[in-house]
């Protein structure tokens, strides 16, 4: 097995992006529009955990498959410290805490704007803010795949 090493900027700029990074999120992108599908990992439809999946593939790093694994896959990592390619995990409903969708951080911009990538189960692939009532409510926490 090939360990794949991911360097990350040092600089305070949070948008600061490893070429690795830029082509997982450039390869989730390009998915925009893909209906939802659970199970999926192709243009014919894919569900969140999947376009995690094949967009890192892309990069050299195979993420666990499910949404329970890839939560515990990486490190840790505070909300206000939030670097694109980070993955952040969601519950069902505000208050909960059992993780059942994720997404990937495309962009942190000034303020409260981080935006991130997912398969929505109405939407299909779509970037939304992370600081939205809905998303912000339902966050459980984030994680550093690299």
């Amino acid at each position: 097995m090939v360990a794949v090493v991911f360097s990350c900027a040092t600089s305070k700029n949070r948008n600061s992006v490893d070429p690795k990074i830029q082509t997982v999120i450039s390869t989730a992108r390009s998915y925009t529009g893909t209906p939802y599908k659970y199970g999926g990992t192709s243009a014919r439809g894919m569900d969140c955990s999947g376009l995690l999946c094949i967009s890192y593939k892309k990069a050299g790093l195979t993420l666990p498959r499910t949404t329970a694994l890839q939560s515990k896959f990486g490190k840790p990592v505070k909300m206000n410290e939030l670097k694109p390619g980070d993955l952040v995990f969601f519950s069902a409903k505000k208050g909960r805490k059992k993780i059942t969708h994720v997404g990937m951080v495309t962009s942190v911009r000034k303020g409260k704007d981080i935006q991130f990538i997912h398969s929505s189960t109405k939407l299909g692939v779509i970037e939304n803010n992370l600081w939205s009532n809905y998303y912000h409510g339902i966050f459980v926490k984030a994680r550093r795949p690299f």
